[in-house]
């Protein structure tokens, strides 16, 4: 774990990145804040390109909670089955659907405490539907922002909700917003985890790890 990187290193790096990528966008395919939950849910240890290929056709059916609870669990599993854990991830489509049409009138109730009430979301995926669709400067930490965040000093914890809180504390408020983003994309696609791509790295005369490759 680095040290926690002061205020103006923070600005520099997320200057850096708004330069780059002012409006970095989320790589889950969704038409609503439905379907952005489910993707979300269906994302859990699967890849984002993975869960588009399954969703494509499932949400051409069933695009709100009445449609996929018509669908049926059965019908779910038949669209997600290239997905790890697609039983269990049908299970909880269906249950969420089912409280949202029940307690929600079937629209996305937008409060962490009523997203995490629902079967299959976590705090992740519930900062991810607050921050994606409502623009709420919510923090969804994953394994490549937990990653980032302890390797480059952005960001120090020793869980994912330390994480969260020092990517809140530390980060300018102007960049709030996006910085789950820049750290998701700039974990995913530089910053590897078995060999970081630190010769191509914005940030690299910034950041704090101590094994940068050459």
């Amino acid at each position: 774990m680095a040290k926690q990187l002061d205020y103006h290193t923070i600005r520099e790096i997320f200057t850096r990145f708004a330069d780059a990528e002012a409006e970095p966008k989320g790589e889950l395919d969704h038409v609503n804040a439905y379907t952005l939950v489910v993707a979300v849910a269906l994302s859990a240890q699967a890849t984002d390109a993975g869960v588009n290929k399954a969703t494509r056709g499932l949400f051409a059916v069933a695009d709100t909670p009445e449609k996929m609870l018509a669908l049926g669990e059965e019908g779910v599993i038949e669209h997600i089955k290239t997905i790890g854990l697609y039983r269990n991830k049908a299970k909880n489509v269906i249950k969420l659907s089912r409280i949202l049409v029940e307690q929600y009138g079937g629209a996305v109730p937008c409060s962490r405490a009523a997203l995490e009430s629902l079967p299959g979301v976590g705090r992740k995926t519930a900062n991810v539907v607050l921050n994606m669709w409502w623009g709420h400067p919510a923090q969804a930490v994953d394994t490549h922002i937990f990653r980032v965040g302890n390797r480059s000093g952005i960001a120090p914890g020793k869980d994912v909700v330390a994480v969260e809180r020092a990517i809140e504390d530390h980060v300018p408020v102007d960049f709030q917003r996006h910085a789950h983003h820049w750290l998701i994309l700039h974990g995913r696609y530089t910053c590897v985890a078995r060999k970081p791509k630190c010769q191509a790295c914005l940030i690299r005369d910034l950041c704090r790890y101590e094994d940068k490759t050459p």
